[in-house]
């Protein structure tokens, strides 16, 4: 019977039906992980918290070097210790050493062939990582350490760049192709699970947070300051 027909009552009734059965359609729709953020895009999104640690590199390498500088090694030293937790114990270990590369190597082509390098750079920034650590331990950068720590920030910043781009452009997207929906929808809800078991809650808010305090204490926190000057 056409809708214009049926008696009110019962209109109103079905309306309310099809309204429910939208929302809960909607609702699985998005039903992939921390608020509906999918598997790939929480991988690219922690890249991004990394990214951050990776601009305080850069520019506590310019702090070291500038003349009559000073710097809060503290938050340096706070920095490399966000990177080894988010960064090498948790977003490295846990998600792409154990399963995207993995995948990716399986299925083959262009990404599995990057997975050797990608392993490479891993253990070199773990390296880097704890140089860094070793040299902020004293709570002051002695003069004869002013260059090579610098370099190692600079040097770090540069591969960890290219690192998180060739993932984020090649393996991230190879690995999502060579999943079914139900298959990422599965993937986004273990690796919600496993940041939840590391740190206790939600691990991109609390780094996010953390990085935000660390880029204020530097006062690398304004982003105006990246800002590129007028070529002319």
């Amino acid at each position: 019977m056409p809708a214009e027909l049926l008696d009110p009552s019962r209109r109103a009734t079905l309306l309310l039906a099809g309204a429910a059965a939208a929302l809960l359609t909607g609702c699985a729709k998005g039903d992939e992980g921390d608020e509906g953020v999918s598997a790939t895009e929480d991988l690219m999104r922690e890249h991004g918290v990394l990214r951050r640690i990776l601009v305080v590199y850069r520019g506590t390498a310019s702090l070291l070097r500038a003349p009559a500088g000073s710097l809060d090694v503290g938050a340096l030293a706070d920095a490399v210790a966000l990177f080894q937790t988010f960064g090498e114990d948790y977003h490295e270990r846990k998600l792409e050493e154990e399963y995207i590369f993995p995948t990716v190597k399986k299925k083959g082509g262009e990404a599995a062939a990057l997975v050797a390098t990608l392993l490479d750079q891993h253990k070199r920034g773990r390296e880097l990582n704890a140089y860094i650590k070793a040299k902020c331990a004293a709570g002051a950068v002695g003069t004869g350490d002013v260059e090579p720590l610098a370099a190692a920030l600079e040097t770090f910043a540069r591969m960890y760049e290219a690192h998180t781009a060739y993932e984020d452009t090649i393996v991230f997207q190879a690995w999502r192709a060579s999943m079914s929906a139900a298959q990422l929808h599965d993937a986004g809800e273990t690796f919600e699970d496993i940041e939840r078991a590391q740190f206790k809650g939600d691990g991109f808010d609390l780094a996010v947070d953390q990085i935000e305090k660390i880029e204020e204490r530097l006062g690398l926190h304004d982003l105006a300051h990246y800002t590129a000057p007028d070529p002319a």
